[in-house]
């Protein structure tokens, strides 16, 4: 049986009835359907649920929407899986209130819709259904794959509408089978990572919205700079080469540290890995580096906050990601003006016009990184070019207020349709 259809006749069954048509949405609010009779003007109530305890890019993201959301109009309810760690840490510092699920899953972190993960979300189906009922959500905002996974049936159960906030590439399991008959709206963070037209897609219901920033944002280099030529004590002429985030796959580690390799010779080349010392991946990235022979141009320099700083701090952003949907660090480094050289691959185009907001080079070719990268750094003209370039665009196109408007503009469309 098609996926799809599998899922169709999994929710006309749990509905304990007929499933409405694909991608038809009821003008009813969910608390009309609960008993309460909303006053005119009443703010409608948004769900923001996260699952996991790790802090990552999109709960920044979404943190910057649900601070900029008109509260006249969006009252938001952050819901955290535990009241520890990273995630509830980022909302605690903003002064955003949250309050605890009813239950977790405990899904692992990158974890969505997969046969092995269905007898984990089975049994948090009634108790979250019931929560999204009594605290009269109208609307359900989902942010990763395991926010997907558990909340997405608990969403159409209730009567609320589900907003998928599609962040990861465009062949997930969850965006290509689930979200064509759960979602009510998809909102992809870039044209690479948006779903593909089909049959059965969920192609109809997507809008590209790009992730918001805080573009007040300004960093002095030069002191950022010497802080770290000043912690590692390093020669001032060293040239400061920066990785930001994990060491997934997709984000090329090894290519990084193989970059670092290609830029040696005349130059005194640092590679600066900055990302969580928790990470499993890193100890296979450590082990490369010492294989490569530049276990002395590599500095691990773990999780670092504010980021901004410490990419100011940086000669040059490289990232030889490819597949990655939309790189958080490429706009972070045009607000404080650091160059970047990135791989022509995923979302990454989306953001770096070719040698007008950086320079983009074929993916998986660490010899090709090297070269961009010197280059940068020695043409001073270009360099000056890209940098302004980049930082008036990314001020134009990826402010917080800008993104909420846009997300705000769907929540209307979504609950009027």
């Amino acid at each position: 049986m098609h996926a799809g259809v599998a899922l169709r006749e999994w929710y006309k069954n749990a509905k304990g009835g007929r499933s409405r048509p694909l991608g038809a949405r009821s003008r009813v609010s969910t608390r009309q359907r609960t008993g309460g009779t909303p006053l005119k003007g009443e703010a409608t109530r948004v769900c923001f649920p996260y699952e996991g305890t790790e802090r990552g890019g999109s709960h920044v993201s979404s943190l910057g929407l649900i601070q900029h959301l008109d509260r006249n109009r969006f009252e938001p309810l952050v819901v955290l899986s535990a009241l520890e760690g990273g995630v509830y840490e980022l909302f605690q510092e903003a002064g955003v209130p949250v309050i605890k699920s009813p239950v977790a899953a405990g899904l692992p972190r990158g974890a969505g819709f997969s046969p092995t993960h269905i007898w984990k979300i089975l049994p948090t189906v009634s108790p979250l259904t019931r929560f999204l009922k009594e605290q009269r959500i109208d609307i359900v905002h989902t942010n990763d794959g395991r926010s997907h996974a558990m909340w997405a049936a608990p969403a159409k159960l209730s009567g609320a509408k589900l907003f998928w906030h599609h962040r990861s590439g465009p062949g997930v399991l969850g965006l290509r089978y689930v979200a064509p008959l759960m979602a009510n709206q998809v909102a992809s963070v870039s044209r690479f990572s948006s779903p593909k037209p089909g049959f059965y897609s969920a192609a109809n219901k997507n809008e590209v919205v790009y992730s918001p920033f805080d573009i007040s944002i300004r960093e002095d280099r030069d002191p950022a700079r010497r802080a770290i030529i000043e912690e590692l004590g390093v020669d001032p002429a060293t040239i400061l080469v920066g990785y930001f985030g994990t060491f997934n796959q997709m984000k090329r580690p090894r290519g990084f540290v193989d970059a670092i390799a290609a830029m040696g010779g005349a130059h005194p080349v640092l590679g600066l890995m900055f990302g969580p010392d928790d990470d499993e991946r890193i100890e296979a990235v450590k082990a490369h580096a010492i294989a490569t022979g530049v276990a002395d141009k590599v500095k691990f320099m773990g999780y670092r906050s504010p980021g901004a700083q410490w990419m100011a701090g940086c000669d040059l952003l490289l990232v030889p990601a490819v597949g990655e949907p939309f790189g958080r660090t490429l706009v972070e480094a045009m607000l404080v003006e650091t160059p970047i050289v990135a791989t022509d691959a995923g979302g990454n185009p989306e953001a770096v016009v070719h040698e007008e907001t950086g320079v983009l080079v074929p993916p998986d070719d660490p010899q090709a990184l090297a070269q961009a990268a010197l280059r940068v750094l020695f043409d001073p003209d270009l360099q000056g070019k890209i940098v302004h370039n980049a930082r008036e665009m990314a001020l134009s196109r990826f402010g917080e207020e800008k993104h909420a408007q846009s997300i705000m503009a769907l929540y209307d469309r979504m609950l009027t349709v």
